[in-house]
């Protein structure tokens, strides 16, 4: 006789006869509870304040729990509004922080874009909230920038030359177009297939988008142009600061951007960066100011400029704003050197290490008359003392933008617009610290 194994009770359609909790299902010290008590214990005023005196007809759902929602989505690696919408009813922690509520993916997506600010200066509040528990000491911090990229199509952009050519023969099209919308009706009875006024509208449409995107280019090149000393008129011939010329001579006019400069349609305030892995594409450069206790974020922004020169101070003054207090230390690559900048902070009540080249490589030589603040870094590097305190830069800075790409998978930003993107990179920044925090002990 065939003895059956013993098992342990298995019956997948057995009711329970009195309903079980959410809050049963999940392990105690779980990431969703810290996120909820957490957001539970921020000031969301701002939140509410657009909902006001609307009446009990218009019901929103409650803020508290969209917050947290959008934060443990962040935090886990979720930032697809769809992808957020169907884990409340397949994922029991969001479940827990939902408590019952399934709003629509159109519904998380017009919340988080109705309230970008205020998810932005959630940041501020959680890094408040972790110098209160002794996570952030501001003895010293790292900053460091990492290309993301930008939610706009390689495909849906073009070049200043192509815009050139484009315009002209757009403007053809028209031309020929409203040419034959004055033929004669016999003419037009001859192509009666042929809305001319729709394939006017049409070209006319394109031919303004490229227009637009035109003048954008011409504007920041002007910009930059003028930055370098040049002006309009000035015959292509660099001049000193008399207005004399002093040989040589530019490319190209006063305003006028390269035949390859390249401006996107679907978000112009995107940039071409080159990324860490080889070749370039449609980004943001993301800053984040990183404090040697925890690793918690203490100030996170945004540029589209992908250099890192001229960042440093307004870090710097991001850091004292969110925090009330100055670093003890600053350590930053060689992308943040620059002349103009130690002579900014030159007063800054923070200790300033910035390299001056990349490590290994011999440095270049470096002229005191010109550069003497340079020079004085140049020298300081000499020191065991700093080369030291460098080397904790590489550890101190770089594993959090590794986290945000490879452990949360934030590799390209969800929402267009330089603003837009800078207050999702601070809800991402935000989301990660909370993540940090609930497996750090409270001093």
């Amino acid at each position: 006789m065939t003895t059956l194994p013993s098992y342990q009770p298995y019956e997948p359609r057995q009711q329970q006869l009195l309903p079980s909790a959410l809050q049963e299902w999940l392990p105690e010290g779980h990431l969703a509870y810290y996120i909820g008590d957490v957001v539970d214990g921020l000031d969301l005023s701002a939140f509410h304040a657009r909902y006001a005196g609307r009446g009990p007809r218009n019901q929103p759902f409650h803020p508290a729990m969209m917050v947290k929602v959008l934060v443990y989505g962040y935090a886990t690696g979720v930032f697809s509004s769809r992808k957020l919408a169907r884990k409340l009813h397949e994922d029991v922690a969001f479940r827990v922080l939902g408590a019952g509520n399934f709003p629509a993916h159109r519904t998380i997506s017009d919340f988080r874009a109705l309230h970008l600010k205020e998810l932005a200066a959630l940041f501020v509040q959680v890094v408040k909230l972790a110098r209160e528990c002794g996570l952030v000491k501001l003895g010293t911090i790292s900053v460091d920038g990492t290309k993301v990229k930008a939610n706009a199509s390689r495909h849906k952009a073009m070049s200043f030359e192509r815009m050139q050519r484009a315009e002209a023969e757009l403007k053809s099209q028209i031309d020929g177009l409203l040419a034959r919308a004055k033929a004669a009706d016999e003419a037009e009875r001859n192509e009666p297939e042929l809305d001319v006024p729709a394939e006017i509208a049409r070209r006319q449409d394109r031919l303004e988008v490229i227009r637009a995107a035109r003048e954008r280019l011409e504007a920041r090149q002007r910009e930059a142009d003028a930055a370098r000393g040049r002006f309009e008129g000035d015959e292509r011939k660099p001049r000193d600061g008399d207005g004399n010329p002093k040989g040589g001579s530019y490319s190209r006019d006063f305003g006028v951007p390269a035949p390859k400069a390249q401006e996107n349609f679907t978000d112009p305030e995107s940039r071409i960066m080159k990324r860490a892995g080889g070749g370039f594409d449609y980004c943001f450069n993301a800053q984040a100011a990183v404090d040697d206790a925890a690793h918690i974020i203490v100030a996170a922004e945004l540029t589209n400029n992908g250099s890192d020169a001229g960042r440093l101070a307004p870090m710097l003054d991001a850091v004292h704003a969110n925090t009330g207090e100055h670093p003890g230390q600053v350590l930053a690559d060689a992308g943040y050197r620059s002349e103009a900048t130690f002579q900014q902070l030159q007063d800054h009540p923070s200790e300033l290490i910035v390299a001056l080249g990349r490590e290994g490589k011999a440095q270049v030589r470096i002229d005191p008359q010109r550069r003497p603040l340079t020079a004085q870094m140049a020298a300081k590097f000499q020191l065991p003392q700093t080369q030291q305190a460098y080397r904790r830069r590489k550890w101190l800075s770089e594993p959090p933008n590794g986290w945000i790409k490879n452990v949360l998978g934030f590799r390209q930003f969800s929402m267009r617009g330089l603003a837009k993107a800078q207050a999702e990179w601070k809800l991402v920044c935000a989301a990660l610290n909370l993540r940090r925090m609930a497996k750090m002990p409270v001093s």
